[in-house]
């Protein structure tokens, strides 16, 4: 399952739902099962699942009880409908009716199918005629249009070309042989606290640079950082650096990284790039990262942790308060009060 957070506008017509799905998940669905959640008619928590082949009333029933923790006094549904599905009652009503349950409204329930749209509880016929109408290119939309405006980028063409924009890339030589002298992190021949402290400076150096620059300009200081993030300690205090100031810059610079780090270097970048973008509200992106970290480390601690968070629907504002309260912490412990 893939969740994210809520995008700031109005939903006045199907045709602003339509728009909005992409934006929420992150590129344009197809054999998918959308439920929104609103709350005082506000967008709140988007979930999608793989289009069931088969009714699983566990996984409807998960996938309410997301809605009632988040307050969801209503729902959205869409239904990306497979080419070969002739009927999307079987998995719709029981989803309705595991809504109706728990008093939460269905204010609509859209099923697309072959380029085209219809409503699934507008009787009239008039307006949602059977064979559906055709969806209209997202460019046209007025809630696109507000998204752009607000800085927000288009949605990817396909689920694809989403999880391409994260996949490695290539190693730069540069880097590859500032990774060879530096191999591992040796406490043996320096003091743990004084090689913490080089590695939490290297981060704040690297997290500059590329905010003033735009790009990667040190490859030695990036190698430096890559082998002192395999330490808890600085990968923590990275993960507390980040700030509603800098959070787009962050993001930026941690997904360059992930595009460029060689196996064995990747785990811990994954997962502090999944954690910015679960606190944008990219939860279908910060999933991704995740399977990047396990990819690279099946047993990485924190990706583990962090996939049962967004499982569980955790608000990404309490895992932002979470790191607040821990960074001091480490900052003490590697500076001093």
């Amino acid at each position: 399952m893939t969740t994210t957070t809520s995008i700031t506008t109005s939903i006045t017509t199907p045709h602003d739902l339509l728009a909005a799905v992409p934006f929420l998940i992150g590129y344009h669905p197809e054999n998918s099962l959308v439920l929104i959640a609103l709350r005082d008619d506000q967008l709140g928590l988007a979930m999608r699942v793989d289009y069931p082949q088969e009714v699983d009333l566990d996984q409807i029933d998960t996938l309410a009880s997301h809605l009632v923790r988040e307050g969801a006094d209503g729902a959205l549904i869409v239904a990306y409908l497979p080419e070969q599905t002739l009927d999307s009652e079987p998995v719709l009503a029981p989803l309705r009716d595991a809504l109706s349950l728990r008093t939460i409204a269905i204010r609509e329930s859209i099923q697309v199918q072959n380029s085209r749209w219809r409503s699934t509880i507008c009787i009239d016929p008039g307006c949602c005629p059977p064979e559906g109408l055709p969806l209209a290119p997202i460019c046209e939309s007025r809630l696109a249009a507000e998204q752009v405006l607000s800085g927000r980028p288009l949605p990817y063409e396909s689920n694809a070309a989403f999880m391409e924009s994260i996949s490695f890339a290539k190693t730069p030589d540069q880097l590859t042989m500032a990774l060879g002298k530096l191999h591992t992190i040796n406490y043996e021949k320096a003091g743990v606290h004084d090689l913490q402290q080089a590695g939490a400076w290297a981060v704040d150096r690297l997290l500059s640079g590329f905010a003033h620059d735009g790009f990667i300009r040190d490859y030695d200081l990036l190698a430096l950082v890559l082998v002192r993030l395999d330490d808890l300690t600085i990968r923590d205090y990275a993960m507390g650096l980040i700030t509603p100031d800098n959070i787009d810059s962050t993001w930026a610079l941690w997904r360059a990284v992930l595009k460029i780090a060689p196996q064995g270097f990747i785990a811990p970048v994954a997962t502090l790039f999944s954690a910015i973008c679960y606190e944008k509200g990219d939860g279908a992106l910060a999933t991704r990262a995740l399977d990047r970290a396990f990819a690279d480390d099946l047993r990485y601690p924190l990706a583990t942790l962090m996939r049962r968070v967004y499982a569980a629907g955790w608000p990404a504002q309490s895992f932002a308060t979470m790191r607040a309260e821990l960074h001091p912490k480490i900052c003490a412990s590697l500076f001093g009060e």
